[in-house]
């Protein structure tokens, strides 16, 4: 509702001039099996919604027809759409010969039923057979064609489908970024390429709202616990059937052995099948207590199902794509879905040649929860998809155009309907606010959100989701993408795990914090968590000065000191999450007392609080105010007072700013003699301060080698919410996972 809200009335106006006053968009929708009609229904739900810009004509064929695949066009009927042909096309056999025969009739019979619909575009799903006969018929009838799914690289006789249809298709909706540029690096015009994520993720991601305990029960019986079953469905692979065959085997004999009550699907129409049922029979399946075998599942109960599996195993897309929206387990088996983008929740067994390698593999997923990803969808694929068709002009010419190399490393597409902003949602933790923004690809702040950070556990982690939410559903408006949720917190941090181990005093109640479960659940977003001070390293690295540098250090002063060390181009975390404290550097035996409970450290003599409590001493005996400052009497003293005596000649500020630039010049010069960086950042409100007391320090202090280090003050406005930003962007933007 949201997302239509904000479309431009004006734009879909002058689009249906474009096209005629009167004319809707004739779309026609084909479906050829169970699997793509769980991608293709979200949309035709929203062509049937928007009857004043579209016609929906629905053509099934394939196995949807065919009574052993479970006669799946029925559901396309209960979801109450208007089947306007069927065409009995598969050729049984379940063999390659088979398959060619298949799309052989498809392509006899699909010209007469193309000829009567006249459809302005048709839309394709995916990579079938059955797929590619109707984009053959559609492109030799010059038919506009949308292909869903392209781009997308994974095993088998698949991709080569999959790339035949792109080539053969008018317009493209893809579901990852990686997609976009595969699409992109195959020539295929960047104004027709839409970015919209699948479409099954707008169901899936409400999925765990409704009732699911009758859904499991009716499929596995009364006794059934939540994450205490399997859900397994694997396919024959159609370049190596007798080794798929044979995995198969090796994988039902360790389910049997797993002893775990199993929902077994049966295999698709694909040449090798009939052999996979033959297996299932021969080892007793349909009848074993234990097994659950059936032919088809509805949509909408199948996500049930898998979201409160303890595991899924086998080789089918939906394992590495939608399950992962619910972070269950996933054990992907054989070559069938190799490339494919997965989250962390899958666990790849690529040579599953022994019973004990799939059995070990079982021990090791079954019963995990993984955070929720959203890498193929946000939810909000269908009114892209929607706003994607309305924009597309009949009256252009209907011969493609290729857009051959070179290619653009990174295409800028300003076409508003087509590609979104990609962006992070970042989280600043601080002593006393807590932000949450908006965060682009380019580092530029597009919304920000401040709140004071509530003094317990639970109303700060509220809080922080409640403005997370707020946030998300403000970059649609804004034309924005979130790819996940970047926290920067202060205190010891497991970024691998997402948890706080041990926090400032500054703030309360911040200790052994689980962050990333509670906000991935919440969001349905991957989320990363680090150290302030590392995220200020991370923010120079990606928008700052640290960018191209591969050794570096960045100290942060603040209230606090802290910092981050950057070595060989990666972030060093130390063993227990304790490297780059550089405020705690002792750099005095007998110095004054560090928050830490040490003594002589940087942040004793330099940070803002450390400043403010020598103003005060300065304040209580009259030695601070001169001529030219003022105080009124209930405000509080600051580091603010003492920098501003010192700029008016107050030579005990003077003095005591020039022990902490000292201070943190001898910690500057331990830290050159121990990591040797080419680069010191200094950010943070005293950066400017102290800048020149370093360099003069290291000047003294520093032994030759080190000497010709640059000392930089950050030009960066925001590097904790930079930082956090970048903890998402670089990781879901990057080529290799």
């Amino acid at each position: 509702e949201v997302y239509f809200k904000n479309l431009s009335k004006q734009k879909q106006k002058e689009v249906m001039e474009k096209n005629g006053n009167n004319h809707k968009l004739r779309v026609c929708v084909a479906t050829c099996n169970r699997a793509d009609y769980s991608k293709l229904a979200p949309i035709m739900f929203g062509i049937k919604a928007e009857p004043q810009f579209f016609e929906l004509d629905v053509v099934v064929l394939g196995s949807h027809l065919i009574d052993d695949y479970g006669n799946t066009y029925r559901m396309i009927e209960q979801d109450d759409f208007d089947i306007h042909t069927r065409l009995h096309t598969i050729v049984r056999g379940e063999d390659e010969a088979a398959m060619v025969e298949s799309v052989g009739l498809a392509l006899v019979k699909l010209p007469d039923v193309l000829n009567r619909l006249k459809p302005d575009i048709m839309i394709v799903h995916g990579d079938r057979f059955d797929a590619l006969a109707l984009a053959t018929s559609a492109a030799l009838m010059n038919i506009r064609i949308l292909h869903i799914e392209g781009g997308e690289v994974s095993g088998t006789i698949d991709d080569s489908i999959r790339h035949a249809i792109t080539k053969l298709a008018h317009y493209h909706v893809c579901c990852t970024r990686s997609a976009e540029q595969h699409l992109i690096a195959m020539c295929e015009d960047h104004d027709r390429i839409l970015l919209a994520g699948c479409p099954s993720y707008d169901k899936l991601l409400s999925a765990k709202n409704k009732d699911y305990m009758s859904i499991i029960r009716m499929w596995l019986g009364e006794d059934v616990k939540t994450r205490d079953y399997i859900v397994a469905l694997q396919h024959p692979v159609t370049t190596d059937i007798k080794h798929s065959i044979k995995m198969f085997e090796l994988t039902l004999d360790a389910l049997i052995s797993f002893n775990k009550r199993t929902l077994v699907l049966f295999p698709n129409v694909d040449a090798g099948s009939k052999e996979m049922v033959r297996v299932m029979r021969k080892k007793g399946i349909e009848h074993h207590p234990n097994f659950r075998a059936v032919k088809h599942v509805p949509f909408d109960q199948f996500i049930q199902l898998v979201a409160h599996a303890g595991c899924m195993i086998g080789n089918s897309s939906c394992g590495v794509r939608e399950v992962g929206a619910f972070g269950t387990p996933v054990i992907n088996l054989g070559t069938r879905q190799t490339g494919r983008e997965t989250g962390e929740n899958v666990l790849h067994v690529r040579d599953a040649d022994t019973q004990d390698k799939i059995l070990h593999a079982l021990q090791l997923q079954f019963g995990k929860q993984y955070p929720c990803s959203k890498i193929y969808g946000d939810g909000n694929a269908v009114p892209r998809i929607l706003k994607f068709l309305k924009s597309i002009d009949l009256k252009e010419p209907l011969q493609k155009k290729f857009c051959f190399p070179p290619v653009k490393d990174n295409i800028s597409q300003d076409i508003d309907h087509i590609l979104e902003t990609q962006s992070a949602l970042a989280v600043d933790l601080g002593g006393t606010n807590l932000r949450v923004a908006v965060v682009s690809m380019k580092g530029e702040i597009v919304k920000k959100y401040t709140q004071l950070n509530p003094k317990t556990y639970e109303d700060r982690l509220a809080l922080i989701l409640k403005m997370c939410v707020e946030a998300a559903s403000e970059a649609v408006n804004v034309n924005c993408r979130i790819l996940g949720v970047g926290i920067s917190t202060g205190g010891r941090v497991n970024p691998r795990e997402g948890i706080v181990l041990h926090s400032t005093k500054l703030i309360q109640e911040w200790s052994s914090v689980d962050l990333r479960t509670p906000i991935s659940d919440a969001l349905h977003l991957p989320v990363w968590v680090d150290n302030d001070g590392n995220c200020a390293a991370l923010a120079e690295r990606k928008f700052g000065h640290g960018k191209g540098i591969e050794n570096f250090v960045t100290l942060i002063t603040g209230t606090g000191i802290g910092g981050g060390i950057v070595h060989q181009h990666e972030l060093i975390h130390g063993s227990s999450f304790c490297a780059a404290e550089l405020g705690h550097i002792v750099v005095s035996l007998d110095g004054p007392e560090c928050l830490c409970g040490s003594q002589g450290c940087i942040e004793a003599y330099a940070s803002g609080i450390a400043l403010q409590r020598e103003a005060k001493k300065l304040h209580d005996d009259d030695l601070l105010l001169v001529e030219g400052m003022s105080m009124k009497e209930e405000e509080i003293v600051s580091a603010a007072h003492l920098i501003q005596a010192a700029k008016l000649g107050n030579t005990k500020a003077e003095s005591i700013l020039r022990t902490a630039g000292t201070a943190l010049g001898l910690g500057v010069v331990n830290i050159l003699h121990t990591v040797n960086p080419s680069l010191v950042i200094l950010s943070g409100v005293l950066a400017n301060h102290y800048v020149n007391a370093v360099k003069d320090v290291i000047n003294r202090q520093a032994l030759s080698s080190v000497k010709t280090v640059d000392v930089v003050v950050s030009n960066l406005a925001d590097p904790a919410l930079l930082g956090a930003a970048s903890l998402v962007l670089d990781y879901t933007t990057r080529s290799i996972f």
